[in-house]
């Protein structure tokens, strides 16, 4: 059963709320969530005009609420393994052979994945295109809004030093973490496309 957008929208904001209980590293983390707090207000904004289903709604929530979590730890440092091994004695890293934190790539897998639908949606909804020309304007949109960022993240970087720009960027050392982040954002996306695809097409 789906939320409600209330209460997606309480839990979003509880979440939240909860990242910045005793933050480890508030300058930094107030830099990434004023990403957050735009996409709080877009999502609302876009709400009150257009309208959007609970499903798309709780989806931009979950990939918000997951965002918000991974500014506390300026995504490089989510505990996630220690989570792991606190509540099911299981070490993620070892299970996959992972040598540094993946909470970023999630984070940008989620973007592409809970994005997708709710621009499909506005597409079909109101534009009035086919769900197919929908998803190639969706997963386009994904994957020129990464690039944007990525560039984003450049100009941050050559704005601070060093040590700063690697804390910002968290590539933990990755010469392709640009490459690789803006990758899975699209897979995400695409794996709205057996759906989309299987819809009739419109004239």
């Amino acid at each position: 059963m789906i939320p409600s957008k209330r209460i997606s929208t309480v839990i979003m904001l509880l979440i939240f709320a909860a990242t910045w209980f005793n933050p480890p590293w508030p300058m930094e983390q107030a830099l990434h969530s004023s990403l957050t707090v735009i996409g709080f207000a877009l999502l609302w904004k876009f709400t009150a005009r257009w309208g959007i289903t609970e499903r798309d709604f709780l989806l931009i929530a979950v990939f918000l609420s997951v965002h918000s979590i991974a500014a506390r730890w300026l995504y490089s440092n989510v505990p996630y393994d220690a989570w792991g091994r606190a509540l099911f004695d299981v070490s993620i890293d070892q299970a996959f052979g992972w040598t540094r934190n993946h909470a970023d790539r999630l984070v940008h897998f989620l973007y592409g994945l809970c994005l997708t639908p709710p621009a499909i949606s506005y597409l079909t909804a109101r534009r009035g295109l086919s769900k197919r020309l929908g998803l190639y304007i969706a997963v386009s949109s994904v994957m020129l809004t990464s690039l944007w960022y990525e560039w984003f993240e450049f100009a941050i970087a050559m704005s601070l030093s060093s040590d700063d720009a690697e804390a910002y960027n968290g590539q933990q050392g990755d010469m392709w973490d640009a490459h690789k982040d803006m990758m899975l954002a699209t897979v995400g996306s695409l794996l709205w496309a057996w759906p989309a695809l299987r819809a009739p097409a419109r004239a």
